[in-house]
């Protein structure tokens, strides 16, 4: 028994000495999704409905901070050592609730981490957020599945598919984030004066 001991003592040690032996990962170049300088604007007429903007639907390959590129075909692979600050979803959020907040016109916004009830909520899925190759050419392609739900009962009031494609000169990482910052930025704008249209028409009437 007492060689028995001794000898996982051993094989114990053996393990823990060939851990401290193993190769590091590497660091990752941790980039936010940039956003387009603010520019002045007149201040328009506020909307009296509230808007709840909820994280994009995304597939697994999406759901995570690798900053993905299809090389070619289906192959769906990430840039080694760069990494988004968040998965790509709640990227998306962000920059949207940026857009709206930038837009000026709908001021009671909340997001799904809070417990907060609104009267709209925009949701859907991100179909695509990735750089893509079509032969030696690269380009950012963004899509999104908008949809625009009544808060109280989860109703689908309206939908409508967004794309944008940036071309890209430039395939080293930091450009093509700079990429992913300008596709971005013109979708979340069509995708603000989408919702706020559609707000004005459906969003319920404020109560007396």
């Amino acid at each position: 028994m007492k060689l028995t001991r001794i000898t996982l003592l051993g094989a114990g040690l053996t393990l823990v000495g060939a851990c401290s032996i193993l190769p590091k990962s590497e660091p990752s170049d941790v980039y936010r999704l940039p956003a387009a300088p603010v520019s002045a604007f007149t201040s328009p007429a506020a909307q009296t409905w509230s808007l709840r903007l909820n994280k994009l639907q995304a597939s697994e390959a999406l759901n995570r901070p690798s900053i993905a590129v299809i090389p070619q075909g289906d192959v769906i692979s990430s840039y080694k050592g760069s990494r988004w600050s968040d998965p790509a979803p709640v990227l998306m959020r962000n920059r949207l609730l940026d857009g709206f907040q930038r837009d000026g016109r709908v001021t009671l916004l909340s997001t799904d981490d809070s417990n907060f009830q609104a009267d709209l909520e925009l949701g859907g899925s991100l179909q695509a957020f990735q750089t893509e190759y079509q032969g030696p050419q690269a380009g950012v392609v963004v899509r999104v599945d908008a949809l625009l739900v009544r808060g109280y009962d989860q109703r689908i009031l309206a939908s409508r598919r967004f794309e944008e494609r940036q071309p890209l000169s430039d395939v080293q990482v930091p450009a093509v984030v700079a990429g992913f910052g300008q596709a971005s930025d013109r979708l979340t704008a069509k995708v603000v004066a989408w919702a706020v249209e559609q707000g004005q028409k459906l969003a319920p009437a404020p109560r007396s």
